[in-house]
């Protein structure tokens, strides 16, 4: 599976981006999908995940209230809303995929067997 992430950019200080990653490769309905971020300095941290049908999903709770994660199984693809940014949440982000049988989702790197390149996303004014 490959996984192209997009969407990230320069953005004020309370303000809203998309992201987006698509996918290409595999099936996209076998996995749950996730958004992890990175920060210079820090350890790759979860944000979001979503259930291969998009019933189940959870949240990093630094994001939670202020990013939703979706996805379109149609367009093989997993969206990050993401608002009321701070300058805190600057970071490249990644997609990844976590095969699964299930409607789990997971929050831990391990789970996720395939990942994005990341887009970086700076929030600052």
């Amino acid at each position: 599976v490959q996984l192209q992430a997009s969407g990230g950019g320069l953005v004020q200080p309370g303000g809203s981006l998309r992201l987006s990653c698509a996918a290409s490769g595999g099936t996209f309905s076998d996995y749950a999908m996730g958004w992890f971020r990175q920060s210079p300095g820090k350890e790759r941290e979860f944000v979001a995940a979503i259930s291969r049908g998009g019933r189940v999903t959870d949240y990093g709770d630094s994001v939670k209230g202020r990013f939703t994660i979706s996805r379109d199984n149609a367009k093989n693809t997993v969206y990050l809303q993401m608002r009321s940014l701070k300058p805190e949440d600057t970071a490249v982000y990644y997609c990844a995929a976590d095969y699964t049988v299930t409607g789990a989702v997971h929050t831990t790197k391990p789970h996720y067997n395939y990942w994005g390149q990341g887009t970086l996303v700076t929030v600052s004014s």
